[in-house]
């Protein structure tokens, strides 16, 4: 029932860019350029590696648990629906003051990297959508669109990291979080729709 377009912004928003700017700027900086590039690279490729493969093991573990289609539908309509409503929400938030305590990044930059990992380039709900939306394919080509759609969305954070001092001035921060809380809420519309969807799989309510 999700088109490629649905894909791409639920991946955009639980494990997209807009999240990594922030936390990756953070926690990067007093690097040198080359450093933040390795870095960078690094996470990339951990976190591709580790969202597809993370993404298989948890939908074959979930499909020998023998979870009806309907329940799954549903589970991802509810997965959708706290991100995106998490997403919205953290728009009213006071903002967080920078934590001095937060330990330096290892010297190493995999270890950095590793450091970065949980949960600034890949989120829980992140790992869980993919979860899903891979549970609920049924055929190959589907399939390797959700697989596409996860480089896809890893490149762009790649980008992210290798620009994010560039892109965090001026007017750019505020069309950041203004484009933050549209697709918030789409997704929370797209969300309640799955959820309906569900229902009327398993029989709850009528079509």
């Amino acid at each position: 029932m999700l088109g490629p377009a649905e894909i791409f912004t639920i991946f955009f928003i639980t494990l997209g860019p807009l999240k990594i700017l922030g936390p990756f700027a953070q926690r990067t900086h007093g690097l040198d350029d080359a450093t933040v590039r390795q870095i960078a690279v690094r996470a990339f490729l951990i976190a591709t590696i580790s969202a597809i493969a993370g993404g298989f093991l948890g939908a074959a573990l979930l499909a020998s648990w023998r979870i009806s289609i309907g329940a799954m539908v549903i589970t991802a309509g509810l997965v959708f629906l706290l991100v995106g409503l998490r997403q919205t929400l953290e728009q009213y938030e006071p903002p967080h003051a920078p934590d001095a305590n937060i330990p330096a990044l290892p010297a190493s930059p995999t270890a950095a990297a590793l450091r970065l990992l949980f949960p600034i380039v890949l989120t829980p709900f992140g790992i869980a959508a993919v979860i899903v939306l891979l549970a609920l394919s049924t055929e190959s080509g589907r399939t390797g669109i959700i697989v596409g759609m996860v480089v896809v969305v890893m490149l762009l954070n790649l980008t992210a990291m290798l620009f994010a001092r560039s892109i965090l001035v001026g007017a750019t921060i505020v069309i950041l979080q203004i484009l933050g809380a549209v697709l918030g809420i789409l997704q929370v519309g797209l969300a309640i729709q799955i959820i309906v969807r569900g229902l009327r799989d398993l029989k709850v309510i009528s079509a």
